[in-house]
């Protein structure tokens, strides 16, 4: 009897001691996974950040599109933090980030960009790969001509960086602002600032629209919807039009630097097209192009094949363990251009 109550015992002692730790490899991950919300001060503005993954790991920025946030990112950011360093800001005029006046600060992309590298320098960030969509392309794109030898990757997600991806959206609604201002072309663009066009963005090419969150197009929409929001917009709208002339400039810094790339598409997406995606391929061949059955804000419905095409594609240029691999960076002054040739190993 008692020899029995013994191995009881025992077995009862043992299964305690594997939930423990099971509970503890558990919170360990969940430690890992874990969202931490900050804000730095950079160029005097407040800029507000999620944070996840271990500081160890390589780098993954995430940059927002329009009209979106950080917040966007939300249900990838835990999937990436798993095996990476996972950093995803409100740029300024954006999500929780500061807001200043169009008279106060010079609402262009060469500016978000400038203030989005003061960012990254700020929290000690000289190595990482970028994730683009929408806004946040322009805005990667000027970080990658301003520091090649810091990109380690590009993963485009519905990121536009070539006219064929403009679809006719841009010639209907948009370049006729850009063309001349005036009442009536700014009508169209204000058009563009209302609950249903942001709702449509967040449903029209998706499988099952039913399946968004209103949380998603609401809070983008609350940002929109602050005084003074409206004149922001319409300042980046007309900008707008430098990204495209700058695109020549990025193929050129592509072929040179010949980084990783990975486009994957929301293959519905009504503002830029497959095609935009499939471009790629002319700068750097050996780009990597997946398409999803989405839209615009992809994410939203395609959160897990997206995250599995990128951790399925980063270890391939990262060395084993999940440490940034080893890279020999060449810079060479070519009229004044730099030129960096990498080495992934």
């Amino acid at each position: 009897m008692k020899s029995a109550l013994r191995c009881i015992f025992g077995m009862g002692v043992l299964g305690i001691t594997a939930l423990t730790a099971s509970a503890f490899a558990s919170e360990t991950n969940n430690d890992t996974t874990r969202v931490r919300y900050k804000t730095v001060r950079v160029d005097a503005l407040n800029i507000f950040y999620r944070e996840a993954g271990s500081a160890s790991r390589p780098t993954i920025v995430l940059l927002h599109g329009f009209p979106s946030s950080s917040h966007m990112y939300r249900d990838l950011i835990p999937k990436l933090a798993v095996n990476y360093h996972v950093i995803a800001a409100d740029m300024p005029g954006f999500g929780y980030s500061d807001q200043p006046t169009v008279e106060e600060f010079d609402y262009t992309f060469d500016h978000l960009a400038n203030v989005m590298d003061h960012f990254l320098d700020s929290i000690g960030l000289t190595r990482y790969s970028i994730y683009i969509q929408d806004y946040g392309s322009p805005v990667g794109f000027r970080l990658f001509l301003k520091h090649p030898e810091r990109i380690q990757a590009i993963i485009s997600q519905n990121g536009n960086a070539y006219e064929e991806g403009l679809s006719p959206f841009w010639a209907e609604s948009i370049a006729p602002y850009w063309k001349e201002k005036n009442p009536e072309t700014e009508k169209k663009i204000r058009g563009l600032l209302t609950l249903e066009t942001t709702k449509f963005q967040y449903t029209q090419g998706f499988r099952n629209p039913e399946d968004v969150s209103p949380d998603s197009y609401t809070f983008d929409q609350m940002t929109l919807d602050r005084p003074g929001n409206a004149q922001i917009q319409l300042a980046l709208f007309y900008d707008y039009q430098n990204n495209v002339k700058q695109y020549p400039q990025w193929h050129e810094m592509l072929r040179r630097v010949h980084p990783p790339v990975l486009a994957v598409w929301g293959k519905n997406d009504p503002i830029f097209l497959p095609a935009g995606a499939d471009a790629f391929k002319k700068d750097v061949p050996d780009a990597e192009i997946h398409f999803v059955d989405g839209g615009h804000f992809s994410l939203e419905e395609n959160v897990d094949p997206i995250a599995n095409y990128i951790l399925a594609f980063l270890p391939k240029h990262f060395a084993e363990g999940g440490h940034s691999a080893q890279a020999e960076e060449i810079l060479v002054s070519d009229g004044g251009v730099r030129e960096s040739e990498w080495r992934l190993g």
